[in-house]
């Protein structure tokens, strides 16, 4: 279905001017071509076509508007005319004259002649009759002149424009602007050529954009124009990718960082933790921690990985807390948690820092949370530097639930899923075993088995399951679901589905899928959970045939890129959330497998017949290390075409016969005598005949193709899910559009071109287009019966996504100004990943079409080409970009042989015509191909016609000239040891090649020269090579003496085509030079400089052609150069170099250099320096300045670079190149006269500098806000904020008055540790104002200068908020603490990295080049830059054009000697003193086995080398030094200084963790000033004193002397005038005594805190700092080994000496004594049932401990049977501890083991556990309840025991909270609580105490006793009689218990014993008196 309009003419036009025409039906538009200079009529006559894929209804509306064009504003509009295509429906076609109507629907005289075709749908596309599609000749006529025809031969379809794009055409090349294929260069058009539009030159913006007359806001102009509409768009062929090698697969060096500082809340009992890491099968624990439920670790382990990045991102990170885990038990799992280093390392900085991971039980799901381990994780792979935040006291209470170990988007509360993977079956299995048995076995029996037992093996968060084994099946069938158990969303992305083949000896996989959950989910609202078929997956591996040691084993683990189709799998994937309550649920999560319920065949899909066609135009580039065998091309996909070793024959008999059987290929497998099957259908032929390969040049052969190209082509049966390939089909074009908008972007950034921004609306507005257009195509077959959930709910989320990017891209564009072209690009980029991410389909279909080269039957090398690019469809957007297309495929070695250098060079290069697509579209599937050719059938008889060809002749030809203008190459790679290359280029071109020649030792050859390709013959239409040349291909090489030359790289260029009826002309020709990036691999390896011409040679033979005019160069021998209209326009400039001196040399062939010299060369002019003499003594040069002239191009672009190179020169006049260094960018060092007129420079008039004391940003109190709008800040005398502070304090009568910080308790530490709070502070504001500037990006563009003011404003509103937000119950008080110190304390700046990166590496007029040697490293892992530096040499350049401006020569003072390089200072020997500060090392790399470090530091400087051995910090991975060392030496000889970090080792040597090189000499002379700090006050005495011997008066006048500034005048006191800026300040100083005397030293202080504002001389002064240096080893390249902060002060020895360094040396912990009395406990739970009465009672007993473990635990007595809870003690403990007050925590040392050399240091957090126990004598005692104190705030205790709740402390309610360091004594009942069975707190218990602290001395005047001892002895506790032990004291027992509660029991018991005596002496007595009585006795 179609809609066809043809729009003839347009007349009664007024004017003149360019008209161009929009028709747009159902919102999709196209534009006319533009018709220049037309007048009254415009004859458009073009055709435009609409795939329609639902029918018309008849009241659609076509639209048709005429425009003036205009080339830069938006097109005027003339009129439009509207059409309702009632009548079009009906008639099916109609033509139709009227007139237009204006904006205001007024009729207007212009009219247009117009005819409308509509062909309506029969169902298939075969019976269109080709008359609709061609209705006159005319049409075919203009259309094959139309640049754009796809070669409409009869049958073909007619072209159907894109919008916008093939409407305008490029005059010139087509632009592979993502391969960068050239620059786009944009020309002025040609008049005679008619049918091309008109071009927007770059410079003709700027003349217009002088005259916006139309009112039009520059800022809203867009132009799509100035590439991508202009870009000649290729039908022929589509774009070749230039990235050779695959990256995945090679292994990377990765480092997992995991830091466990702590865990909190763990479920259970006293408990004995052990925490357990783990990363894939290494596992590390931490030590054990007794009896705690929040242990504290501070344990730092280390992972190293050598593998590749797929096997690395799905490695399982395990964190686990063991309980009680000794030598003799295992211990029991409390929880675990689970995540894989993926997740980790797709975090921001690859790290999670401070995250508290949630544990939860894998035995037990319907258990809740079991606790949470507080830990760092980092990832790093090489090259990655991690900026760890920096590290400080963390004071902050630490919020659990804001700080989860989780990536952004995932719920906290996460809840336990089931993951079901049904695996249904499988096809296409390749052959798994020789199985000689298996033969034997047909020999004797006769059956045939299939060799292969499957089975399939699920991984899934470090669990497997696997389905059972089918023996011998190539289509097993197996119907068994793989159950996993694991939270959702999981924290693993990838599930890894394996079949593998069971064999006795060892399994072997025969496939891999990765199923990636974030494809298959969506998170969003209207998101859905991981769903998946049931649908085909497809495996690729390693090739089919069976050997027994596979070398590509690893491909089919899924590792690197498949070269082979191995089986499809059918699977799916469905979630369901547990309901956790549920009592049936099974609470393990072991992975379950259970059968699943079969599915039909056709729920994939109905079977459908697909045809693929291939044409193989050219064969050529053959790695002549393949042989000269006949070469023949094998096309497969799936197995279908693999003859070799493909098909596994289907075993079971099918019994449905439809075309999907593969019985019908055992008919096929004849492709030599290619005849047709018994049905009359078409046989299949996979690969091309054999043939010969032809020599080419040294390297490469080629296949005479000639005019013959053999075809292939193959039916395959395939489910039919074509609409999944379409969607993204769709959504790739969107993204391919972007990225190549999105180059251009940024090349016309990098080239300086001007309106990036117009482009990039022009990007953002054709993405929003098309994401609508994705809306109105993807939405069909909707009632599609095998669309399975995830197809409609992955429609439904791309649509969403779609729309919402469209919105988006439509606002941003309306945001894009020139000064936010940057950011917005960032944002757009993120717009091209995620448009990837959702094009990529997880469930696949059609298998990916393989093209093998095949040598001698062996396999060779292939290709591989996704079958969704060559997806036929009727709808445009919808065609695979390859389908149709000629493609250039780059053959490559099959996996591991493609690593490295093999993988660089060609296999071979094809010319491959590809068309895949249903069999009944068949019809079209030549249409692509360049015209010009005759059809070969493959045999004779009835019916061919329909039989596709297995050759094309081409019948027409065309000869060309190719000129190769190659100018030059830079920044090539270094093919040889000296650190150069000898390069040359090859250039190929169908099938001829042709080298420059050979320039020596250079990386930025100048070739100058122009190759020439004669004969060149070209098949096909001549139009249609005009627009498609074939593609050139440039490699560079290294020529070597001996042996092949080495490959340098390789880059493709279009050629510039000239027919034989077109004048070399401007303005496309001559073609200009362009940049083509060089490729080696996949990494960038320089830049080609070059132009290509490809020239029709037309009837009259080369005559024609222009002239190759220029003198053939005879000293080069007969070399053609560039010629002169090509290459570039030189002018004269003059290079000044500035030779300072060499550093660092090392050896060359093992001698030392000792006499180097500088030799700087540039466009064949030079200079050398003068020769160092002894370069042992003085490595510097004596002449300074020296300079040469030379001819440059004007274009900077095109600059060439200039060498620098060093050679040593040895005796008979011999000499040795050392190391050389290319500057590829002389732009940089190119001299621009200063703008006058710029601010800074205005020196007339003065300028006040008001320097009120600055307020520090952590006091937020003291800004006070006027209102909304005003920008004033007030600032509020501080004494006086104190005191108002005190007086609230007061108020709430809560606190004593907090004392002032006194001066004499103030240290170094104190301003550091106050610095770090500023630091972390504005880092914290960075974030909320870069959150705020977003929003207010578009005021700021109105509001000039007020907007950034505001924002910081806003920004510091929002923290203040965020502040009460976050500090939680209670925090008031605690955190106003360090707040309040604050503005007493000076400070000094903390830079969290390097201060030269702060500082542009103290570059400002001296610039260090790294002189390089030595091949560049092959693997791109192996050898480093780094490992290439043979030296250093420092100096500087300065190029500018002759003559030179006037007004520099005439300055005061200028020296002709220096030229340019004016005031810059000797470079005599120079002696300083050196003095190094190392504060302190995070973070460290552990070194010994027990995961730890004994740091110390070395210095080595020179020949200095200090080891400070003695000091090691023992078992240290964050160890304080607090260390200043002095060295003496001498620049330049000594000037690297190094820092290093040792392991101490008791025996063998010691292990350098990592060191840090710092180059003092730059710092020494830079400008900045970075000798020694400027401190932010200046004090005399304390801890701030002045560190520098000059004052800051003195620095003052040395650097207005230095610069040549008029000043300093010191006016009147607190007033100095520098230039024209006055700056004030205070005007007074106190001494030691607190006497004030006048200075003018602050005010000097504060002009040189603003030295920046100075004009001309003015630069940012290095303040007084402290630096982060990463350390690194060079073991370890790449990776940081932990970070050292240090900062150097540096001072000359002829100026007056320094004063003793600074004492930094680590605060010593102060002795503390914490006393605890405990005196009651109330309400305690009873755990005993009593012995006799069965009472509950309890034997209470306390205990408590301070220091991190239960090493000083302390208990109280017993208080025996306590029947009501109560318990009386009055007991005293005693904890002696040493506390640092800076970091709140307490310093323990102890030895670790028995074993241990010397004692550890810890520090640990103040906290006091107190525990209540119940004391069993036969068992172990029963752990009740326990509170654990921050000593640092705790909550206060209450008055009563009735007061005391729970909730004081679960912080549920806003307790005040204490701290014992400040108050000194509290007393006070607390709530004692445990965890009941569900997890949740109760309380058991209440305790009453006294804490009282004392420091050493205090305890040492007033001494008591422990327990109840002497001195100042407790009473003891009344307790009620019934306290004591019964088996002790049995009496009392007997008294207390048995007659307290049964006395009445017990009387009533001994009357009736007596009762019973009685009767017993009675009947005892009876029978005697009855006898005496008888006998009368």
């Amino acid at each position: 279905m179609a809609l066809l309009v043809h729009l003839k003419t347009v007349s009664e036009l007024r004017g003149r001017g360019d008209r161009i025409a929009k028709v747009t039906f159902r919102g999709q538009a196209f534009y006319s071509r533009v018709l220049e200079n037309c007048e009254d009529v415009a004859d458009f006559d073009e055709t435009f076509r609409w795939p329609v894929a639902s029918n018309i209804d008849s009241n659609e509306i076509l639209e048709i508007q005429i425009f003036n064009y205009s080339k830069v504003f938006s097109n005027k509009l003339i009129g439009t005319f509207r059409m309702v295509l009632q009548k079009v429906v009906e008639e099916n076609h109609v033509e139709v004259s009227d007139t237009l109507i204006d904006d205001n629907n007024a009729i207007i005289k212009t009219s247009l002649c117009v005819e409308v075709r509509y062909q309506a749908t029969d169902g298939t596309v075969g019976s269109w009759d080709d008359g609709d599609f061609l209705g006159d000749e005319s049409l075919h006529e203009e259309e094959k002149d139309s640049q754009e025809t796809d070669g409409l031969l009869p049958g073909s379809r007619p072209s159907s424009r894109t919008p916008g794009e093939k409407s305008f055409r490029r005059a010139g090349r087509s632009v592979f602007s993502a391969m960068k294929l050239g620059k786009n260069r944009t020309h002025k058009e040609e008049p005679q050529r008619q049918d091309e539009p008109a071009v927007l030159e770059m410079e003709d913006l700027d003349h217009l954009a002088i005259r916006l007359g139309d009112g039009l806001d520059p800022d809203s102009v867009s132009l799509a124009s100035v590439t991508a509409l202009t870009t000649n768009v290729s039908n022929k062929r589509s774009k070749p990718d230039i990235k050779m090698e695959p990256c995945a697969g090679r292994p990377m060096d990765y480092q997992v960082s995991i830091t466990v500082i702590e865990a909190r809340q763990l479920v259970g009992l006293n408990m004995d933790p052990v925490v357990c890491v783990e990363v894939g099968d290494d596992k590390k624990c931490t030590s054990m921690k007794e009896s705690t439920n929040c242990p504290y670790y501070n344990e730092y382990f280390v992972f190293d990985f050598h593998v590749s990045p797929d096997v690395m991102f799905d490695k399982i990170i395990k964190i686990s807390v063991i309980h009680s885990k000794n030598l003799l038990r295992s211990g029991t799992l409390v929880g675990s948690f689970k995540m894989d280093v993926g997740t980790v390392y797709s975090q921001p900085e690859h790290q999670f820092h401070h995250k508290w991971a949630i544990l939860s039980d894998p035995d037990d799901i319907s258990a809740g949370l079991k606790g949470y381990v507080k830990c760092d994780i980092a990832v790093v792979g090489k090259g990655d530097n991690i900026k760890t935040p920096h590290k400080a006291n963390e004071t902050d209470e630490d919020d659990i639930e804001g700080n989860l170990l989780l990536p952004e988007g995932v719920p906290a509360e996460r809840q336990w899923a089931r993951f079901y993977v049904k695996i249904y079956r499988a096809e296409g299995l390749p052959r798994m075993n020789t199985s000689l048995m298996a033969n034997v076995k047909k020999a004797f029996i006769g059956e045939n088995k299939d060799l292969v037992d499957p089975y399939v093996q699920v991984f899934f968060a470090g669990q497997k399951g696997k389905t059972s084994v089918q023996k011998s099946s190539y289509e097993p069938l197996w119907n068994e679901q793989v159950i996993f158990t694991d939270l959702f969303p999981p924290l693993c992305k990838r599930m890894k589905v394996q079949i593998r083949d069971s064999d006795k000896v060892n399994d072997v996989a025969i496939g891999t899928h990765f199923i990636d959950l974030r494809k298959i989910s969506n998170d969003g609202d209207k998101g859905f959970l991981p769903t998946l078929g049931p649908a085909w997956v497809n495996m690729y591996g390693s090739t089919r045939n069976y050997t027994l040691l596979d070398e590509h084993q690893d491909l089919n683990e899924g590792l690197g890129e498949g070269v082979s189709f191995r089986a499809r799998l059918m699977l799916g994937l469905a979630v369901e959330i547990l309901d956790t309550s549920n009592p049936e649920l099974t609470s393990s999560t072991e992975v379950q497998v259970e059968q699943a319920t079969p599915v039909s065949e056709s729920c994939t899909g109905k079977m459908e017949e697909f045809f693929l066609f291939g044409a193989f135009l050219e064969a050529s580039m053959i790695d002549r290390k393949n042989g000269d065998k006949p070469i023949t091309f094998e096309v497969t996909i799936g197995n279908y075409g693999n003859e070799v070793d493909g098909l596994s024959r289907p075993q079971r008999a099918r019994l449905r016969k439809e075309p999907g059987d593969e019985e019908e290929v055992d008919l096929i497998q004849n492709s030599s005598d290619d005849e047709a099957d018994e049905g009359g259908d078409l046989a299949s032929v996979s690969s091309t005949p054999p043939m010969r390969p032809q020599i080419t040049d040294r390297n490469y052969f080629h296949l005479p193709y000639l005019e013959r190209k053999p075809c292939i082509y193959m039916k395959s049966w395939w489910p039919d899910q074509r609409r999944r390939l379409y969607n993204a089909n769709i959504m790739d074009r969107i993204a391919d559009k972007l990225e190549e908008g999105l180059n251009d972007v940024q090349e016309m950034i990098k080239t300086e071109k001007s309106y990036p921004e117009r482009r990039l609306r022009g990007v953002l507005e054709e993405l929003s287009c098309g994401c609508y257009h994705f809306l109105s195509l993807a939405d069909k077959d909707q009632g599609h019966s095998s669309r399975t959930r995830l197809d409609r709910e992955r429609l439904k989320s791309c649509m969403r996504e779609l729309e919402s990017m469209g919105q988006q891209a439509k606002t941003l564009r309306a945001q894009v100004k020139k000064h936010t072209v940057r950011d917005k690009l960032r944002l757009c980029q993120n717009f091209l990943q995620k448009l990837r991410f959702l094009a990529d389909e997880p469930q696949h279909s059609i298998p990916d079409v393989f093209i093998w080269m095949m040598s001698n039957n062996k396999r060779i090398a292939y290709a591989r080409v996704p079958s969704k690019d060559l997806l036929f469809s009727i709808v445009e957007e919808e065609l695979g970009k390859d389908c149709a297309k000629v493609k250039t495929l780059f053959l490559k070695l099959p996996g591991k042989r493609g690593f490295g250098s093999a993988g660089w060079t060609v296999q071979a290069k094809l010319e491959l015509y590809l068309w895949l697509g249903l069999s009944k579209q068949r019809k079209d599937f030549l249409c692509g191909l360049p015209c010009g050719f005759e059809e070969v059938k493959a045999g004779q008889g009835l019916g061919l016609h329909s039989f596709p060809p297995i050759s094309l002749v081409y019948t027409k030809k065309q000869a060309f000239q190719l000129r190769a203008h190659m100018y030059q190459a830079r920044s090539l790679f270094a093919a040889d040891s000296s650190g150069l290359s000898d390069p040359f280029a090859r250039v190929f071109f169908i099938n001829q090649s042709q080298c420059t020649e050979v320039l020596n030792e250079t990386l930025c050859p100048t070739w100058d020269q122009m190759l020439v390709f004669d004969n060149l013959e070209l098949y096909g239409e001549a139009h249609e090579l005009r627009d498609d040349p074939p593609i050139i291909v440039i490699e560079i090489y290294d020529q070597d003496a001996m042996g092949k030359a080495d490959f340098m790289g390789r880059t493709f260029a279009k050629p510039l085509v000239k027919m034989a009826d077109e004048a070399y002309c401007p303005p496309r020709f001559p073609p200009q030079l362009e940049y083509y990036q060089i490729y080696r691999g996949n990494a960038t390896a320089g830049d080609l400089l070059a132009a290509f011409e490809l020239l029709q040679i037309g009837p009259a033979g080369k005559a024609d052609l222009p002239p190759i005019n220029g003198p053939v160069d005879m000293d080069r021998g007969p070399i053609m150069p560039v010629p002169v209209g090509i290459r570039p326009v030189l002018s004269k400039y003059r290079i000044e170099v500035l030779f300072w001196g060499l550093r660092d040399l090392k050896r060359v062939n093992l001698a030392q250099v000792d006499r180097p010299r500088v030799d700087i060369e540039c466009a064949g002019k030079g200079v050398q320096s003068s020769l160092i003499h002894n370069y042992k003594k003085n490595p510097n040069f004596n002449t300074l300045v020296k300079w040469f002239e030379v001819d440059l191009p004007e274009n900077e672009l095109l600059h060439p670079p200039l060498n620098i190179r060093v050679v040593d020169c040895r005796a008979f006049g011999r000499y040795t190149l050392v190391g050389s260094h290319a500057v590829s960018a002389l732009r940089r060092f190119i001299y621009r006269p200063p703008d006058r007129s710029a601010p800074n420079w205005n020196t007339t008039g003065e300028v006040v500098v008001n320097m009120e004391p600055e307020v520090p940003v952590k006091k937020l109190e003291t800004m006070v806000k006027l209102d909304a709008t005003s920008d004033a800040v007030i600032k509020v005398d501080v004494a006086d904020e104190e005191k108002e502070k005190k007086k609230k304090k007061k108020g709430n009568a809560e606190e004593p008055e907090e004392e002032e910080p006194d001066e004499s308790m103030l240290d170094w530490w104190s301003k550091y540790f106050a610095s770090i709070d500023t630091m972390k502070e504005q880092l914290r504001q960075q974030e909320v104002s870069g959150t705020d500037l977003e929003e207010k990006e578009e005021v700021d563009n109105t509001e000039g200068l007020k907007g950034p003011m505001k924002v910081k404003e806003k920004a510091k509103a929002a923290k203040e908020e965020k502040k009460k937000r976050t500090q939680g119950p209670g925090a008031g008080q605690g955190s106003e603490v360090p707040e309040k110190k604050k503005p007493k304390i000076d400070e000094l700046k903390v830079y969290s990295k390097e201060l030269e990166s702060e500082f542009d590496n103290f570059e400002d007029w001296l610039h260090t080049f790294n002189l390089l040697r030595g091949k560049t490293g092959d693997d791109e892992d192996g050898s480093t830059e780094e490992e290439r530096i043979v030296g250093r040499f420092k100096g500087s350049l300065c190029v500018y054009k002759v003559p030179l401006p006037e007004d520099v020569s005439r300055e005061a003072g200028y020296d002709p000697t220096y030229g340019m390089f004016q005031g810059i200072p000797s470079n005599d020997p120079i002696n300083v003193l050196v003095r190094v500060y190392v504060v302190r090392a995070t973070d460290l790399h552990p070194a010994d086995i027990n995961g730890k470090a004994d740091p110390y530091i070395a210095i080595r400087l020179g020949k200095t080398d200090i080891r400070d051995k003695e000091n090691y910090i023992s078992k240290q991975l964050n160890p304080v030094f607090g260390k200043s060392f002095d060295i003496e030496a001498s620049f330049p000889m000594e000037s690297m200084l190094t820092v290093a970090v040792y392991d101490w080792d008791l025996v063998g040597t010691d292990d350098l963790i990592g060191e840090t090189k710092i180059d003092l000499e730059n710092r020494f002379y830079s400008k900045h000033r970075a000798t020694c700090g400027i401190a932010q006050t200046y004090s005399i005495h304390g801890y701030n004193i002045w560190r520098d011997p000059m004052k800051p008066s003195q620095i003052l006048t040395r650097l207005c002397k230095e610069g040549k500034v008029d000043g300093p005048h010191f006016g009147p006191p607190g007033r100095v005038k520098v230039s024209n800026r006055v700056f004030t300040g205070p005007s007074e100083i106190e001494d030691e005594n607190g006497q004030r005397k006048p200075t003018e030293e602050h005010v000097a202080l504060s002009a040189l805190r603003h030295w920046e504002d100075i004009p001309r001389v003015g630069c940012r002064l290095v303040p007084e700092h402290v630096e982060t240096r990463p350390l690194l080893n060079p073991d370890k390249p790449g990776i940081e080994q932990g970070r050292l902060e240090l900062w150097v002060d540096m001072f000359p020895m002829d100026m007056p000496a320094p004063g003793t360094p600074l004492d930094i040396s680590p605060r010593k912990p102060k002795k503390y004594e914490l006393r605890v009395i405990v005196w009651n406990t109330d309400e305690v739970v009873l755990e005993d049932d009593d012995f006799f009465t069965g009472e509950k009672s309890s034997d209470i007993f306390v205990r408590g401990w301070l220091k991190g473990q239960q090493e000083d635990k302390q208990d109280t007595d017993v208080h025996y049977h306590s029947l009501t809870g109560e318990g009386n003690f009055n007991w005293r403990y005693l904890f002696p501890f040493d506390y640092l007050a800076a970091e709140e925590k307490i310093v323990i040392s102890k030895k670790e083991s028995m074993f241990s050399w010397d004692e550890t240091e810890y520090k640990i957090p103040a906290r006091l556990t107190l525990q209540i126990w119940d004391a069993d004598h036969f068992s172990a005692d029963d752990f009740l309840g326990a509170i654990e104190l921050d000593l640092n705030r705790f909550p206060r205790g209450a008055k009563t025991a009735k007061q005391c709740t729970m909730e004081m402390a679960t912080g549920e309610v806003d307790v005040p909270l204490v701290s014992i360091f400040k108050q000194k004594r509290v007393k006070g009942w607390w709530p004692l609580l445990a965890r009941d069975e569900n997890d949740e707190f109760e309380l058991t218990g209440k305790v009453e105490a006294e804490l009282h602290l004392l420091t050493a001395e205090e305890a040492e005047k007033n001494p008591v006793g422990l327990a109840r001892n002497e001195p100042d002895p407790l009473e003891k506790p009344k307790r009620p009689d019934t306290s004591f032990i019964w088996f002790l004291n049995p009496l009392k027992s007997a008294r207390y218990f048995l007659w307290h509660t049964y006395r009445w029991l017990l009387l009533k018991l001994l009357l009736l014993m007596l009762l019973l005596l009685l009767l017993a002496l009675f009947l005892y007595s009876v029978p005697g008196y009855l006898v005496k009585k008888i006998l009368g006795a």
